[in-house]
């Protein structure tokens, strides 16, 4: 699973409008250099989750999450991983990901995902930026950027979308960190 859906995470930043959310990549760098997490490798908690074919999405691969049931917290079900590159203090990362919402509790067309943002790894998991998204039945490209308020190591940050706002099913396509620098 870890293969097929490390592939579609290329194929969905070298052949997507994430592709153009950096200005400029650095002179002689890429976009996959600007890459600060490991999108092929996503980790769900509290959900099941099964990689699906999907031809709609940007790389033709999605992961769909089995929300159990609405959550006494909203993390309770989560989708992330570990930025596994180290960020400096005034870097700008840019989280960007195609959702959709599959099936929503009780015949639900959108539901809002209360955080999807970087925070940090341990306790107290204070965020360093998030953001609310909306999704619906069509995929959607979300992008939520935020500043670095000071360096940190590789592992010591993670990406995180919180799911458990309901009983519901939700497709997600490679979650992507690039590092655009200090801005």
């Amino acid at each position: 699973m870890r293969a097929m859906f490390a592939a579609a995470a290329c194929l969905a930043v070298a052949a997507s409008p994430i592709a153009g959310a950096l200005a400029q990549p650095a002179a002689g760098g890429d976009i996959a250099s600007k890459i600060v997490n490991d999108p092929g490798a996503p980790e769900v908690q509290g959900a099941k989750a099964s990689l699906r074919d999907d031809p709609v999405v940007q790389g033709g691969k999605a992961l769909r999450i089995e929300v159990p049931r609405k959550g006494a917290n909203t993390w309770d079900s989560t989708v992330g991983g570990a930025i596994k590159k180290p960020v400096k203090a005034g870097d700008t990362l840019l989280l960007a990901f195609y959702a959709r919402l599959e099936r929503g509790e009780n015949g639900a067309t959108k539901t809002v995902l209360p955080f999807a943002g970087v925070q940090l790894v341990d306790a107290p998991w204070t965020p360093l930026f998030q953001e609310p998204v909306e999704i619906g039945p069509e995929w959607k490209l979300l992008k939520v950027k935020g500043k670095v308020d000071k360096s940190y190591a590789a592992g010591k940050l993670k990406v995180t979308v919180q799911l458990a706002t309901a009983k519901q099913a939700v497709d997600i396509g490679p979650l992507i960190v690039l590092n655009q620098g200090p801005e």
